[in-house]
């Protein structure tokens, strides 16, 4: 598996977990999934981390998909509202980790670029 399945199976994972807490405050059976989605997703997480994913870039993108698909979820599911104001800061929380990631990029080339500039570095 590579690293963005790792990421996405993380972000169903936790997604499942928090619209389970909610689930839970009025039929306590739910904990159970709770405590998976949450434990399975820090270890996808932590897969994703051991693929090569940045760290900021994965928590990045792990918490800003997760937050717009709870929202959207809790919506359909608990009737909890979706304003145009949270849609908005959703997507402005999802343009700041698209900035994350495109630095991340721009940063790993840089990097690559001085490594393979230096004298005796190998191609």
């Amino acid at each position: 598996m590579n690293r963005w399945a790792f990421l996405a199976g993380a972000i169903a994972c936790e997604v499942t977990g928090s619209l389970s807490l909610k689930a839970a405050l009025d039929h306590p059976g739910w904990y159970v999934l709770v405590v998976l989605g949450y434990v399975s997703a820090f270890v996808l997480l932590g897969f994703t981390l051991r693929a090569g994913m940045p760290l900021g870039v994965a928590y990045g993108i792990w918490g800003a998909v997760g937050v717009a698909l709870t929202a959207a979820a809790a919506a359909v599911l608990f009737a909890e509202p979706l304003t145009l104001v949270m849609v908005i800061g959703i997507v402005l929380v999802g343009v700041g980790v698209l900035c994350v990631e495109i630095g991340s990029q721009i940063a790993h080339r840089s990097a690559v670029s001085t490594v393979s500039a230096e004298p005796g570095a190998t191609h």
